[in-house]
């Protein structure tokens, strides 16, 4: 009985241990970093004061009304995406980027409820995010619907109903986009709102969306990095307000 009362305890430790290593080696494989190009947008200028602060990069500009809080994708790091934020704080849109535990939204999926109370100007609050993070930001929206003017998804879907809600829905993704799985995309599609606003950008990828090279498994873009945020800007810009 005693070598069964000691052997039980020093297998669950073991198996514990494996699984953190398991973990650890998981989310530390196939990470995506910030290039020059994102580190260089991560700095202020004469239209956009850019700040970091508690785990997030926020992006403000001269005046604003509206607000967007933005879910990196899985494993990129969050600054990846300061290109894109600049450019829509340039159009007057408030922007943070929230950093996720291990670089997975999955393990903070309430960032939003915090970053809302800190900006009491904001008048037009959207969440939105790239990948990963744009699904788990739909499922956000989905729970604080009354809370939200609006939900932008790049190169990302919902499985969450959002028919019946009033939330001002963007969705954009690159035509040689092949990391998002398209037909789950397609399949889904009908669970959003029926004005919902899509922007295919043709020779657009999936990995333009934050600057951080290439991801693994994506197609071959047949556009510039600065032509698929300029697009993305332009469209959002035009649409937010919708």
């Amino acid at each position: 009985m005693k070598k069964k009362k000691i052997l039980i305890p020093s297998i669950i430790i073991g198996l514990v241990l494996i699984l953190s290593a398991v973990f650890f080696i998981y989310v530390n494989i196939d990470k995506y970093y910030a290039d020059e190009t994102a580190l260089s947008a991560a700095v202020s200028d004469s239209k956009v004061t850019v700040t970091k602060e508690n785990g997030k990069m926020i992006f403000t500009p001269q005046s604003y009304d509206h607000g967007l809080i933005f879910y990196p994708g899985a494993k990129v790091e969050y600054s990846s995406y300061a290109p894109l934020m600049k450019e829509l704080a340039k159009r007057d849109i408030l922007c943070i980027i929230v950093e996720m535990p291990f670089d997975l939204a999955v393990f903070n999926i309430n960032a939003a409820n915090s970053v809302k109370e800190e900006f009491p100007l904001v008048r037009h609050w959207y969440i939105g995010g790239h990948s990963l993070g744009g699904y788990i930001a739909s499922s956000y929206a989905d729970k604080h619907r009354d809370e939200l003017d609006g939900l932008i998804l790049l190169a990302a879907y919902t499985t969450s109903d959002l028919r019946d809600s009033s939330l001002n829905v963007i969705s954009i993704y690159g035509s040689n986009d092949k990391v998002l799985n398209l037909n789950k995309y397609k399949d889904n599609y009908s669970f959003l709102p029926s004005d919902t606003k899509e922007l295919v950008i043709q020779g657009g990828c999936h990995s333009f969306f934050g600057s951080y090279g290439v991801q693994k498994g994506d197609g071959i873009p047949e556009i510039s990095f600065s032509e698929q945020i300029k697009q993305t800007a332009d469209f959002i810009e035009d649409n937010i307000n919708n």
